[in-house]
């Protein structure tokens, strides 16, 4: 069996890379050839591009690299010619993954697209096009299989969330090790510092949340800086810095302080109490709340449908703010509160096994 793959951003690579493990147990004669990352070569996909030769965000960003993204757009489809997979399979990164979805439907390619564009959120215009070029759609959030079905007619398959296995499967190790390896202080309790992946929003939310650590100097406050990160954003703020270790530091947290994204809901899932903050400027700000239309801005308070995790945006996201808030959730009902809602959160994910059977489905639909 092969399979022609479309990854296009570090999430992706993880989630692929499990999907691959998945098929290859299906059938151990499965052929691989993909764009995407190390995770999903180190699984035995031979990777055509890197997905970090393909991260083009922000509107000036895409324009100034636009001849270059119909480049890989041209040379992907006659990639996939070349390759003749029994199926595509597409992971969200929807700019560069319709376009070929469109493509692969009139070449006759079936097309499984896996964890979805979040078109509830903007853009939802893209599910007509949707409609029209996948054959089969697989969400990972419980709220997506009523926005498609319910609202828009489209079939979708609910496979639960592939972070749960992720996490899962995660080996800590020992407080005592982790400590050490980042010379931590051995009696303070751990909160999480999560400012973000994008060196702009990071320089924003690091002075927010150093300023918040001034008034706990009993806690041991860390910053969880993605590898990419110039060290030169974290300098003269008195606060450790862990790269590359996040689950390992959430793991070992007290409680977290965290810029909305996907690490609101792994900080759940490790059932880390948490405060999700963000600020931007005014004007995209503005913007955003015109293009965005939703209730809440973590996943975690948008799977459950109410305020279960504090969001402090804008002029409420300041260090006399979150101090008040992680004040309440260090001890006390508040943080009973949020663990109690994360058992409901993890029971409404759908329990583990995501990549299993998404891979059973597609094997399966491949060979009828």
């Amino acid at each position: 069996m092969k399979y022609y793959i479309i990854a296009g951003e570090a999430s992706g690579d993880l989630h692929a890379a499990n999907l691959i493990k998945s098929l290859k147990q299906e059938n151990a004669n499965t052929s691989i050839r993909a764009w995407g990352g190390d995770r999903m070569k180190a699984q035995g996909a031979t990777i055509v591009k890197h997905y970090r030769d393909l991260a083009f965000m922000g509107f000036w960003e895409v324009a100034k690299n636009i001849r270059t993204i119909f480049k890989n757009i041209r040379f992907c489809k006659e990639d996939i010619l070349a390759f003749q997979p029994n199926a595509i399979i597409l992971i969200d990164y929807p700019g560069f993954n319709l376009r070929i979805a469109k493509w692969a439907k009139a070449q006759k390619i079936p097309v499984h697209y896996y964890i979805s564009p979040q078109v509830w959120a903007w853009k939802e215009n893209r599910v007509t096009l949707m409609k029209k070029v996948i054959d089969y759609l697989y969400v990972i959030l419980p709220f997506e299989k009523t926005f498609f079905e319910d609202k828009h007619q489209l079939a979708v398959d609910f496979v639960g969330h592939p972070l749960l296995d992720e996490i899962a499967q995660f080996d800590a190790g020992s407080a005592e090790a982790f400590r050490a390896t980042h010379k931590l202080p051995k009696n303070k309790p751990i909160v999480a510092l999560l400012p973000g992946s994008r060196a702009q929003e990071v320089s924003k939310m690091v002075r927010v949340m150093s300023n918040t650590a001034k008034n706990f100097p009993d806690y041991c406050f860390v910053i969880g800086a993605a590898l990419h990160l110039d060290e030169v954003l974290f300098e003269n703020l008195g606060l450790h810095i862990v790269k590359n270790d996040t689950y390992k530091l959430l793991s070992h947290a007290h409680a977290a302080l965290i810029t909305s994204g996907t690490a609101t809901l792994e900080t759940a899932l490790f059932e880390i109490p948490q405060i999700v903050c963000y600020k931007t400027s005014a004007l995209s700000y503005a913007i955003g709340k015109q293009v965005v239309k939703l209730p809440y801005i973590s996943l975690v308070n948008l799977i459950l449908d109410q305020m279960a995790v504090p969001e402090r945006l804008q002029r409420n996201c300041n260090a006399k703010q979150l101090s008040i808030d992680l004040s309440k959730i260090l001890n006390g009902p508040a943080r009973t509160a949020q663990r109690e809602a994360y058992k409901l959160l993890k029971t409404k994910l759908g329990g583990t096994g995501a990549s299993d059977q998404t891979a059973r489905l597609i094997s399966q639909r491949t060979h009828a």
